[in-house]
Formats: C-alpha cells, sequence, structure tokens
C-alpha cells in the first residue's frame, strides 16, 4: 500500500498469500510507475531493504528505510511508519475489511479502495 503523508490511500497491490511482502513491493512500484511524477521521495519498513530499493531508484524515487535505533528496549514508535499503521486502523473499522470474504485479490483491492473512498467522503461531509 502506497500511502501520502495524510495517510489517504494512493495505489495498493492486493496478492495472493504465498508472496512476501518485499516481493509483493515489485507490483506496487511497477503499477505506481508514471503515475506520480511529483513523487520523489518514499519511505518503507527495514523489511524492504535491497532489490526493492534499486527497484524504487529505477522508477525515480528516493527510498529511505526507517530503521528501529539500536538503542531502542521494547516498543518505540518509529518515524513516519505510524502514517501507514494509522490508515491500517481506520480501515480495520470496516467489517468487511476484517476477514478474508473476497476470492479474488481484485475483488479485495476495490473493497479497500471502497472503503477510503467512504472514509475521505465522510471526512468532507460529517454526518
Amino acid at each position: 500500500m502506497l500511502v501520502d503523508t495524510l495517510g489517504l490511500i494512493q495505489t495498493l497491490v492486493v496478492h495472493e498469500g504465498d508472496f512476501q511482502d518485499p516481493e509483493g513491493a515489485w507490483f506496487l512500484i511497477a503499477k505506481m510507475a508514471g503515475r506520480f511524477p511529483r513523487l520523489t521521495k518514499m519511505w518503507a519498513d527495514s523489511r524492504y531493504t535491497g532489490l526493492v530499493e534499486t527497484m524504487a531508484r529505477l522508477f525515480g524515487c528516493d527510498l529511505e528505510i526507517v530503521r528501529r535505533s539500536p538503542q531502542a528496549r521494547g516498543f518505540e514508535v518509529q518515524p513516519k511508519r505510524w502514517i501507514v499503521e494509522r490508515t491500517f486502523g481506520w480501515l480495520c473499522r470496516y467489517r468487511r475489511l476484517t476477514r478474508d470474504y473476497e476470492e479474488q485479490p481484485a475483488s479485495s483491492e476495490a473493497m479497500i479502495y471502497l472503503a477510503m473512498s467512504h472514509l475521505m467522503v465522510r471526512r468532507l461531509r460529517p454526518a
């Protein structure tokens, strides 16, 4: 999932369960190529090192890996990491997204986009 600094989804890829997240990030970076010409900086978790960094540079993005400080003991909030975690929290409020009800990855993507659209419309016009 690629979110902006407000936590709003820009693009996402849902893949089968036999892919690890760093492998799925290749699909996300390929999907976003050419769609965001002003995007110059991205932050990612420490799982996305190596080839994904190289792939991001190929598409013209500076990918910064957010790492946990070596002195940290226990839980520590990582800078910029909380933005995407907050988005996951918002999406978990939608019952349809709390379980894996969909059979096709495209259906799951559509439900996530629908939930995010609902969230944005609600913020424009509170009930």
